[in-house]
């Protein structure tokens, strides 16, 4: 059992901890209850893919057929910058986003044409759009959280309501946040199954296509732009699935008492990297390549495991800035939004801390496009501020 001498020491180095400190604490003894439960919620969402990746990861690069899976840190950035993708593939996000709209989307993009997209969102997020928009969902948190104080407060539907504020301020939808958001994730859990390796009945395969269709159009008409539609997809899902997850390590790792201004922008970079969210990137290869010595043909479907590639597995902090980095893509394939991500996830552990919330129920959602919970409720705990 932790004693409360264990967690005040823990939380005190935290406060005065260099990033490499905050890793190492986080990966430590205390945080074993922290990763028994965070992989759970793996192994119960996708418990068939994920026996899979743990079966194949001590390899960073794996073929089985025409699919090859990799795993390493270095094979990852590598298949991301080097490895010519087929942007439009069925079973890639680019495919699911051609699904969802008429085309010309920032996923299903080409050459050119695509790194000017990426370019004008990175600029519009790490900008004016970051300072636009954190007011609104520091007011959801002012609103919410102190639900806590009196009680018990729901954090997926707090994450819920976070995401689609975000994500209706990115792109002008006048929708509620939740209405957003919910379609967003049925979308996402409908498009799923292309995405995943494993053979698939063809029964099957027709009623998933019927039901994301139906979820890609009542999806768009909450938006002003059909071709919003993948970033909604985008910012509601690994919102939903990242916040609630890092607030329950940081209950189970009792690391509430270490959040403050100075450290929570660290730890939620480290949290991020830790549950990685999404924890994988389907792509298919547009051209002969090689991938860690391994032969990659055209037309090969790439699983690439940012889970493993970000080291979130291992008990011990990450060795790379790669591996930092991995849980965002890397290269030309990095994630505009990891700014946001950092900054919502800092405002959430900042406004949940002085409530020092304990985990008091918690059930893994299996319908999920991300590995994530249905329901994860907190109470306050001993100890807390104010």
């Amino acid at each position: 059992m932790r004693t409360a001498s264990t967690t005040t020491t823990t939380a005190s180095a935290v406060a005065t901890a260099s990033a490499a400190t905050v890793a190492s604490l986080l990966t430590a003894a205390s945080s074993r209850a922290a990763r028994r439960r965070d992989r759970r919620v793996y192994l119960r969402s996708h418990p068939v893919l994920f026996a899979l990746l743990c079966g194949t990861r001590r390899r960073p690069v794996v073929r089985l057929g025409r699919t090859v899976l990799v795993h390493g840190t270095d094979a990852y950035r590598e298949a991301l910058t080097r490895v010519p993708l087929d942007r439009t593939a069925p079973g890639t996000t680019g495919g699911a986003a051609a699904e969802l709209t008429d085309g010309g989307l920032l996923f299903d993009q080409e050459g050119g044409e695509h790194r000017s997209a990426r370019r004008e969102l990175a600029a519009d997020l790490a900008g004016g759009a970051l300072d636009r928009i954190r007011p609104r969902w520091q007011a959801v948190l002012a609103e919410r959280v102190p639900d806590l104080a009196a009680g018990s407060l729901e954090l997926v539907d707090l994450a819920r309501e976070l995401a689609g504020v975000t994500a209706a301020a990115l792109t002008g939808s006048d929708a509620g946040p939740r209405t957003l958001a919910r379609a967003a994730a049925e979308a996402a859990a409908a498009a799923a199954g292309d995405h995943l390796p494993g053979p698939r009945l063809p029964g099957r395969r027709a009623a998933a296509g019927t039901a994301a269709t139906a979820a890609a159009a009542e999806l768009t008409a909450l938006l002003p732009d059909p071709l919003h539609a993948m970033l909604t997809v985008a910012a509601v899902n690994t919102t939903v699935a990242a916040l609630p997850r890092a607030a329950a390590w940081c209950a189970d790792a009792g690391l509430w008492p270490a959040v403050d201004a100075a450290t929570a922008p660290r730890l939620a970079a480290e949290l991020l990297r830790l549950t990685a969210p999404s924890p994988l990137l389907p792509r298919v290869a547009a051209a002969d390549a090689i991938v860690a010595g391994c032969p990659v043909r055209a037309g090969d479907r790439l699983v690439l495991v940012a889970r493993h590639a970000a080291q979130a597995h291992r008990t011990a902090p990450a060795t790379t800035a790669s591996a930092t980095q991995a849980v965002f893509g890397a290269g030309p394939h990095a994630c505009p939004g990891a700014g946001l991500a950092r900054a919502q996830l800092t405002d959430l552990l900042l406004a949940l801390a002085p409530h020092r919330p304990v985990v008091a129920r918690a059930r893994v959602d299996r319908r999920s496009a991300l590995p994530g919970y249905a329901e994860l409720t907190v109470r306050a705990g001993a100890g807390r501020c104010g």
